[in-house]
């Protein structure tokens, strides 16, 4: 049985008055799933503040570790 036959066989056996929930669930996984969601107002503002303070830089991990004056090491803990 293909994941498709069985997910098919669950909501079949799922109450018509709980399948809100599993079409909120689907259609939150159909945006994961390679769909494009067009920016809502506040993606836009988001996307604008981040473009205002990204100069292009570039830092490696292992300059972020110094900067806090950590290790690897220190990460295995």
């Amino acid at each position: 049985m293909s994941n498709k036959e069985r997910v098919m066989q669950l909501i079949d056996d799922v109450p018509d008055s709980k399948l809100v929930f599993v079409v909120n669930m689907l259609e939150s996984l159909k945006a994961y799933a390679g769909e494009e969601i067009e920016p809502d107002e506040w993606d836009l503002k988001m996307i604008a503040d981040a473009g205002e303070i990204n100069d292009g830089t570039t830092v490696t991990f292992e300059e972020m570790l110094q900067k806090d004056g950590l290790t690897y090491e220190d990460l295995q803990d």
